[in-house]
């Protein structure tokens, strides 16, 4: 029998005659360490699957309908399966295996999803935005500087279902420092939740203290002395990518502040006091946005300006250099016209002296412009 089909059959764990059927059913297939993709009979979406008792790892692979009966038959500890891009059918056996809601399902298989934090009876969905900083060699108006992902996370009383979208924000780290303190993780799944918001917004501080430094380097050209000719397509770029940061991280401030304060079944008051640090942090990195993008606007403001600057310093120059040209268009306009009767035509000397007229008075000229700084 497929594990699909074994799934289908286990909807009532919560009875006693549940668990036995899945006892009955464990005994007819063999044993499969999920903990291998390669070798997860529910795909390869299956990033790992983990039973901790008192804060710690329990050794040996077992699968995961044998991991949660006896989660549930001893009542001790918690499972924590992690996947990443699920698809429907992967999806479904294990949200009828711990009675997930379909709307909440729905969310985690299809993502882009705004940050929230929702209740579905016992059970608590939360929608995080996980962001990364591109690195790049120079920045151009065509750079992406941030990429964005997703983490979904459902918190039982007994379970830590992880649905991770994107190709960053890897959990393993977050896994290693919970196993490297057995007194955190012993308190079950909501502290999980803790540790990966408080990963995702810890990732937004870095995040912007990255994307400060596209700033300064943007701000650096344009202040510099041919800040005029800079490229105002970074500016909007970055911009884009400014936006896109806040809509990571802005929405999050409100299931912060829930999971801080308002009261949730599968988290326990001595986890919410956590959850207060990490809202003091997302403060921070809002604020911190919000500065930037203000910086950002002062900067393009103040770039369009050295534009009609250097626009009206050109103008200037134009207008001297045309008045300057003027001069001798106009001597030499009027001596070409031929007349018998004009002052010195027949003089030896009246051409020599037209042409230094003209040159004195343009340089004349020359000098005020150049004095009045048109030149």
């Amino acid at each position: 029998m497929s594990m699909a089909g074994n799934l289908r059959r286990v909807g009532s764990l919560r009875k006693v005659g549940g668990l036995r059927k899945v006892a009955r059913l464990a005994r007819r297939r063999p044993r499969v360490d999920l903990s291998h993709p390669a070798r997860s009979p529910l795909g390869s979406a299956v990033v790992n699957c983990v039973t901790y008792r008192e804060g710690v790892r329990e050794l040996g692979g077992r699968d995961l309908v044998e991991a949660v009966r006896r989660v549930r038959k001893t009542e001790d500890g918690f499972v924590w399966l992690g996947l990443h891009e699920p698809s429907e059918l992967e999806f479904a056996d294990v949200a009828e295996l711990f009675d997930l809601h379909p709307l909440a399902v729905e969310d985690a298989v299809h993502a882009h999803q705004r940050p929230k934090v929702e209740r579905y009876g016992q059970t608590l969905f939360a929608v995080l935005k996980t962001v990364c900083y591109v690195e790049h060699t120079e920045l151009t108006a065509t750079s992406e500087v941030v990429e964005t992902g997703e983490i979904m996370v459902f918190v039982g009383h007994d379970f830590v279902i992880t649905v991770r979208h994107g190709s960053h924000g890897s959990l393993g780290p977050v896994r290693e420092q919970l196993e490297s303190e057995p007194e955190q993780l012993a308190q079950g799944p909501a502290a999980v939740l803790h540790a990966i918001a408080d990963n995702v917004v810890d990732d937004y501080l870095t995040v912007i203290d990255d994307v400060q430094s596209d700033i300064d380097e943007v701000e650096a050209d344009v202040f510099a002395q041919n800040g005029a000719r800079a490229d105002p397509g970074r500016i909007y770029q970055l911009k884009r990518e400014l936006l896109e940061l806040k809509r990571a991280v802005m929405p999050l401030a409100r299931p912060i502040q829930e999971l801080s304060g308002r009261p949730f079944p599968a988290v326990p008051p001595q986890i919410q006091a956590y959850f207060r640090d990490v809202s003091d942090h997302l403060l921070r990195a809002s604020e911190q946005i919000a500065a930037f993008d203000e910086l950002l606007n002062s900067i393009l403001q103040a770039h369009l300006a050295q534009v009609t600057v250097a626009q009206n310093e050109d103008m200037r120059k134009i207008t001297a250099w045309a008045a300057i040209v003027a001069v001798p268009t106009m001597g030499c306009g009027v001596y070409g016209m031929n007349f018998d009767n004009m002052p010195e035509l027949h003089w030896r000397f009246g051409y020599p002296l037209v042409l230094s007229g003209i040159a004195v008075i343009c340089f004349v000229v020359y000098r005020g412009f150049k004095r009045n700084g048109w030149l």
